[in-house]
């Protein structure tokens, strides 16, 4: 039962979170047709289809990068899972990241035999400070809530690259841009992007890896760009699952709790539902194996990226207005990375109480006043696993300090609002903690 509410966790904000343009490309994708191939059998594939070949541009139109290193996939994850089988068949071990994560942004590690080595966070960023990677095969470059930090992510990026490590970049939360050096140059060999569940689009389905073209051009950056052109076409009950995805977690969030688990869990066994986190994905696994996404995915995608400056321009005003609310605010902790040079377009912007008992207290409060909040890595490996050990992890912080500070207190508020919004929404975090 524990796993069931974890894995739905997910869908329920995914239907929460649906905004008036989400909920009508939602709506729109949701009623076309189901194509004409027989069940079970492969859609229409999305490689070098016009679909395939208009995400990439914008991709890279938004990165300053070109389309051909641009690979598509049903799910972000499944492109991880592709760079570590690679990193793995070249003789890799260890991947250096960290526990303030989403669980999915780890299984891809376990899931190809590798170990995760986890590190410590620096609060001013959320990320590894260089300091801690080690000397792992590979080093996670996350950007939680989308939060870059250009001087940090290049020294980690340059201390990896200099013991020979791999930088891989998470960018599931924030579709399209690439951390860069002074010069404007990607700093990872390889990054990966979302369309997935509470992220930047509201298309609930795609992913991305970009191949730094130097990468690509040694042995082990060929052998991931191989693997990901070979990637098989999306099956048809995977995509008409995709495509009925919305109206589903509609219905199933509001069935009494017993009745939603067992048919959530039939309709997953069967395939007609693609969970947001399948409960093997709770327990150092991945739920299906690496595919390429199919059009109505990619068409999908590309709709939403049409908007996605809009996006991320309002993203970037209600952040400008909680850096103004939140400075110098005793109780409430905000990576210094926020702060710094010109606001961000965040999916969230990450606060920090003192307590947990605060910071359930001021997302109570957010919520009953119509707005979102959400406790995003409150529990490490979100939205907390069922076998710890699949992860060589213990199941508690003793060894990381400033992530269980982090994960204590740990409230991530809604960007996706006006200005004045996020300033109610700050007002209200603050009187929780007085």
């Amino acid at each position: 039962m524990a796993a069931e509410k974890s894995a739905g966790a997910a869908e329920k904000c995914a239907e929460q979170r649906v905004g008036a343009t989400g909920a009508a490309v939602a709506e729109k994708c949701a009623k076309q047709p189901v194509g004409a191939t027989g069940a079970g059998t492969a859609e229409a594939p999305a490689a070098g289809t016009p679909s395939d070949l208009a995400v990439r541009q914008m991709l890279a139109a938004r990165s300053g990068t070109r389309p051909e290193d641009w690979h598509l996939t049903f799910k972000a994850r499944q492109a991880m899972r592709v760079a570590c089988d690679a990193i793995a068949a070249a003789g890799g071990r260890e991947v250096a990241t960290q526990l303030f994560t989403c669980c999915t942004a780890v299984d891809p590690i376990t899931s190809a035999g590798l170990v995760p080595r986890f590190c410590d966070i620096d609060p001013d960023t959320l990320t590894i400070p260089a300091a801690l990677a080690g000397e792992s095969s590979a080093v996670m470059l996350q950007h939680t809530c989308g939060l870059m930090a250009p001087a940090a992510d290049a020294v980690l990026a340059a201390a990896a690259h200099a013991r020979g490590a791999i930088v891989l970049e998470d960018c599931a939360h924030c579709v399209g841009r690439l951390a860069t050096d002074a010069e404007g140059k990607p700093l990872a060999d390889l990054s990966f992007h979302s369309f997935g569940v509470e992220k930047m689009l509201p298309t609930h389905f795609g992913g991305a890896a970009w191949v730094n073209p130097g990468f690509a051009a040694t042995p082990l950056g060929a052998d991931v760009v191989a693997r990901l052109e070979a990637l098989p076409a999306l099956g048809e009950r995977r995509a008409k699952a995709a495509r009925h995805y919305l109206n589903q977690i509609r219905v199933l969030n509001h069935l009494p709790a017993g009745i939603s688990h067992a048919l959530r869990r039939r309709l997953t066994a069967n395939g007609a539902f693609e969970p947001a986190i399948g409960e093997i994905e709770l327990a150092g696994g991945l739920a299906s194996g690496p595919e390429r996404p199919g059009d109505w995915v990619c068409d999908t995608a590309r709709a939403a990226l049409a908007g996605l400056d809009a996006n991320e321009a309002q993203r970037r005003e209600a952040v400008a207005a909680y850096c103004e609310e939140f400075a110098d605010v005793a109780g409430v902790s905000v990576p210094a990375a926020a702060f710094a040079g010109e606001a961000q377009p965040l999916l969230r912007f990450p606060v920090f109480l003192e307590d947990a008992e605060r910071a359930d207290a001021a997302i109570k409060s957010v919520r009953a006043a119509g707005l979102y909040a959400v406790a995003w890595y409150r529990e490490p490996l979100f939205p907390g696993v069922t076998k710890p050990e699949a992860y060589g992890w213990d199941g508690t912080l003793a060894a990381w300090p400033k992530t269980a500070r982090a994960c204590e207190g740990a409230v991530s508020l809604p960007t996706d609002v006006a200005p004045e919004r996020a300033r109610e929404v700050a007002r209200l975090v603050i009187e929780a903690v007085r």
